[in-house]
């Protein structure tokens, strides 16, 4: 055995805390970037409607999970509709500065969520989000998020007219989810209210984790859509679809068994700590910030170096976890 790893051994055994739990602990959470972004809505009874959905978004990912203040950003059409409560008004300009700073901030493994909630239109192949002012395109947020190559993305359009997104945006790391299968799909949608409410309430998270995964919430927005439909009985005009294979072709029924699922069941909001339910404290997700930021800068560091940090960090976080699940908060 190496004196590193007999160190690294007896640290933990000193700790009471020598277990592969404790370990997978630090594996758990990456940091979480959430960006909600409502276009252009046209009408009062919109604009209302847009501003619940995305506030929900917002109040889930802040309250429910936990998500850093810092990390979430909310633009919408009219920030005076909700003071206090948007960072910018949404427009192209801010919308490529906001994820922009997403970008610069976020680092490798981090998990980014971008969430469209509004109007869409198409013209020929052209695909666009509806903006106060000029639109975004799909290629004009294909570029946005090339800088987020080294982290997971959960991308969601649950504008109308959205299908062609899922081609244009598709790549390694990404989740994309449209509302519509199509651009041709363009009447105002019901998807945007009914993700919202998976994020928001307790009927999505199917396996009792204490978080939603995408793919979770992608399900229950997608059968909720549909049962609204019915219930008013009116030909559903809207269908879901998600690809996160990187193949450009979206899935009206991912599974974590089937070509398109895996990756949006791993990006999940709210993971659950150890041995249970529940997120994760401030103590537990800034130290598992500083295990992300140290795996990061491993290159940059001599190899003794890197793993007296790293030991340091796994035992402080396994000792918060410890603490967060008894009961008791953890110190300092």
């Amino acid at each position: 055995m190496s004196a590193w790893a007999f160190a690294r051994r007896a640290a933990l055994a000193a700790a009471g805390l020598a277990s592969a739990a404790a370990l997978a602990s630090a594996q758990r959470a990456p940091r979480t970037h959430v960006v909600v972004i409502a276009g252009a809505a046209g009408e009062p009874a919109y604009a209302a409607s847009f501003q619940e959905a995305a506030l929900a978004v917002v109040d889930a990912a802040r309250t429910r999970f936990g998500v850093a203040a810092e990390d979430v950003a909310y633009l919408a059409e009219d920030p005076a509709r909700a003071p206090g409560r948007v960072t910018a008004r949404s427009t192209r300009e801010e919308v490529a500065r906001t994820l922009g700073r997403v970008a610069a901030r976020a680092t490798p493994g981090d998990q980014v969520w971008i969430v469209l909630i509004g109007h869409g239109s198409a013209q020929g192949e052209v695909s666009r989000f509806n903006l106060p002012g000029p639109d975004l395109t799909a290629s004009d947020f294909a570029r946005m998020l090339e800088p987020l190559a080294r982290q997971r993305v959960a991308f969601v359009n649950a504008s109308s007219a959205s299908g062609d997104f899922v081609k244009a945006l598709a790549g390694p790391g990404r989740a994309i989810v449209t509302a519509t299968k199509s651009p041709t799909e363009r009447n105002a949608t019901r998807f945007a209210h009914h993700f919202a409410t998976a994020l928001a309430t307790p009927g999505a998270d199917v396996d009792k984790d204490g978080g939603v995964s995408l793919l979770e919430a992608f399900a229950f927005a997608k059968r909720e859509v549909a049962r609204a439909y019915e219930t008013e009985n009116r030909l559903l005009t809207e269908h879901a679809q998600l690809d996160d294979d990187g193949d450009g072709v979206g899935s009206a029924d991912p599974t974590v068994t089937a070509r398109d699922g895996k990756l949006a069941a791993a990006l999940v909001l709210g993971v659950a700590g150890a041995g249970g339910g529940g997120v994760l404290s401030d103590r537990e997700r800034a130290l598992e910030q500083r295990v992300t930021a140290l795996r990061a800068r491993r290159a940059s560091l001599d190899s003794a170096a890197y793993w007296t940090q790293m030991e340091a960090a796994l035992v402080e976080l396994a000792r918060a976890s410890r603490a967060a699940r008894s009961g008791a908060g953890a110190r300092p």
